[in-house]
């Protein structure tokens, strides 16, 4: 895809991966949809986009709520006239032991990690149908393919995001020539382990720094621009992207 020109939506995009995505779509000319329920920090990245000459609106949107997600992707499509990149990155990872039985993160999680997702899919879908072209990409992760004690809840959200997006690929592309990417990152530096109540998890998780050089929200940005740049008639259907020292 060539993406000067094109117009993107990100959700998740007033922090880590989101922003610095967002930052790196504008500078390749794509107008983009900054989307997150933090107004202040969305109009504050808007400002910093526009000061090295791109385009960004800010759009207040709550991916849990189906008529806010709707009405932030009116908007944009109002805007800018059309939707070629959806980048589905809000999520949670309040992990903890199953045993603990932290139903209200659990219940946030897949709020927000699944059903957040499907809201902004089934919002843009049908712009992308009508145009005949189109990039989704879908924030899996490592936890997406494997597993591990302390995460179930968490990996059963990024599992189903990793199932979806495949099948999503397989009916959609053929016809409307919509490329769907799911995204799978290791150890990122990002607002996550911020999400962690229990005090034993967070503490390990804060150990993994010391033990491995972390991804950068950037490092990320990148494999997405690489993702999307790629000729129309390829589709990196997975990104798998891991630190060099991470071993699991």
């Amino acid at each position: 895809m060539e993406l000067n020109g094109k117009t993107a939506i990100v959700t998740g995009a007033s922090s880590g991966i989101g922003a610095a995505t967002a930052k790196k779509l504008a500078a390749h000319g794509v107008k983009v949809g900054l989307a997150a329920r933090r107004l202040d920090r969305l109009q504050a990245l808007v400002s910093e986009i526009e000061a090295a000459g791109g385009k960004a609106i800010a759009l207040e949107m709550d991916v849990t709520d189906q008529a806010s997600v709707s009405a932030g992707v009116a908007t944009l499509h109002k805007t800018y006239g059309r939707i070629d990149i959806a980048f589905n990155n809000a999520g949670l990872m309040p992990i903890s032991d199953i045993a603990s039985l932290k139903l209200e993160e659990w219940h946030r999680m897949v709020d927000v990690n699944i059903k957040g997702l499907f809201n902004t899919v089934a919002a843009v879908l049908p712009v992308m149908q009508a145009q005949k072209s189109g990039h989704i990409i879908n924030t899996s992760s490592i936890a997406g393919r494997k597993t591990f004690p302390g995460l179930g809840v968490y990996y059963a959200t990024k599992h189903a995001v990793a199932a979806f997006s495949d099948i999503l690929r397989m009916e959609i592309s053929p016809e409307f020539n919509i490329r769907v990417t799911s995204l799978q990152p290791g150890a990122v530096e990002s607002e996550l382990f911020e999400h962690i109540s229990d005090e034993n998890y967070r503490a390990r998780m804060e150990q993994l720094k010391e033990q491995m050089t972390f991804l950068k929200s950037a490092d990320i940005a990148d494999a997405i621009l690489y993702a999307l740049q790629a000729p129309d008639h390829v589709d990196v259907a997975e990104l798998f992207i891991m630190p060099t020292e991470q071993p699991w």
